[in-house]
């Protein structure tokens, strides 16, 4: 098993809608998947909070998984987000997706219920027996009501071959920490936190899945390469560039800064998020446009 498992740098993609109707938008997926790859990703990851899963039903995520693995053709790994609150609910849209060609699962803790460990340990159990895939546990306590202790992630990594890496966004550098205390050294430290990848690189992170990298991802892959090569103060300077951009990202609830960034940075129509979510308001747009333009990318 090689770390980071999927590569140092995953993009959390947005997932295109088209403006006039809020349909999903394929053909500008698969032309989004191509310029991600073309601009700092080392692999996708397809269907998670920012690419609005929660908004999406079943037949539209496949269709969106299809066109971009049919584009990415296997240059990246895709790593498809296949998490609900619901243990069997999560199998069957595991036996959906992975007809479709990806290359790993992400799979949330789930929401709402607030699992006991025991119950953690028990769902990501049953995910890990119900396929070959490797697997991502995404720990985000601010989206699911609870945190996955990393004594929990320790004895899934143990027992379950298939469980690779974890998605860290608890927002916690002592989490990160324990965590590479208690895991074996080739399983993978995503952090789930682009401000926070360069502490969490410091106390044994070894890669990001990142909101920011759908707009800037060689300035993400120059910091980690700087202190991956020991030139921390190079590090640290990329840094205190990067984070005031990633921010902005988050000036509203995810995806609706960053949906509106890829529109303007990339030239590809990402439309506007679904309801619950709003497009966003003039005035953090207007702080976008000005932190974008400082950075160069319009």
């Amino acid at each position: 098993m090689t770390n980071p498992y999927f590569g140092r740098l995953l993009t959390a993609m947005v997932t295109p809608f088209n403006e006039k109707d809020g349909s999903i938008n394929c053909v500008a997926a698969a032309d989004f998947a191509e310029w991600l790859i073309n601009n700092g990703s080392d692999g996708l990851v397809v269907e998670g909070s920012t690419g609005e899963a929660a908004t999406m039903n079943l037949e539209e995520k496949l269709a969106v998984l299809r066109a971009v693995v049919e584009r990415v053709n296997k240059r990246v790994p895709i790593v498809v987000g296949a998490g609900t609150n619901c243990t069997e609910s999560t199998i069957s849209l595991i036996h959906a997706v992975e007809k479709c060609g990806v290359d790993g699962l992400l799979i949330v803790g789930p929401f709402y219920n607030k699992p006991t460990q025991e119950g953690y340990y028990q769902h990501f159990a049953a995910a890990a027996r119900a396929t070959e895939l490797p697997i991502i546990v995404y720990n985000v306590p601010g989206r699911t009501g609870s945190n996955i202790m990393p004594a929990t992630i320790a004895r899934l990594a143990k027992d379950f071959g298939n469980i690779v890496a974890v998605k860290e966004a608890a927002g916690n550098v002592n989490q990160v920490a324990e965590l590479y205390r208690l895991l074996p050294e080739n399983f993978t430290i995503y952090s789930g936190d682009d401000g926070l990848i360069l502490p969490f690189m410091a106390v044994g992170a070894t890669g990001l899945i990142s909101v920011l990298s759908n707009v800037g991802g060689g300035l993400l892959q120059d910091l980690m390469q700087a202190y991956s090569e020991g030139r921390v103060k190079d590090a640290a300077d990329l840094n205190k560039k990067m984070v005031p951009l990633a921010n902005a990202m988050f000036m509203e609830t995810n995806p609706i800064p960053i949906k509106a960034a890829v529109s303007k940075v990339t030239g590809i129509n990402a439309g506007v998020p679904r309801l619950p979510l709003t497009p966003i308001s003039s005035k953090c747009e207007a702080k976008l446009d000005s932190i974008l333009k400082n950075n160069g990318l319009i």
